[in-house]
């Protein structure tokens, strides 16, 4: 049980680095960071792709964490 849920927590951890490298930069220096953030976090529209990738790696991440959590309560 433990070493299949190693496996799949490796899966998950490369899918989710792929799906981090592969999202686009959201704008170049620290005003466009202040700016570009606060029109997303406001109802800014992201392209289809972006938004994709943003909501797998939201979900990549909590299953990640979710696998982790089960495999300390596991080897202890």
């Amino acid at each position: 049980m433990i070493t299949a849920l190693m496996i799949l927590e490796a899966i998950i951890c490369i899918a989710l680095i792929a799906a981090v490298v592969m999202q686009s930069g959201k704008s170049a220096g620290l005003s466009g960071s202040i700016a570009g953030g606060a029109e997303s976090f406001f109802g800014g529209k992201r392209k289809g792709m972006d938004e994709l990738l943003a909501t797998v790696t939201i979900i990549l991440g909590g299953l990640f964490g979710v696998i982790t959590l089960v495999l300390v309560k596991l080897s202890n």
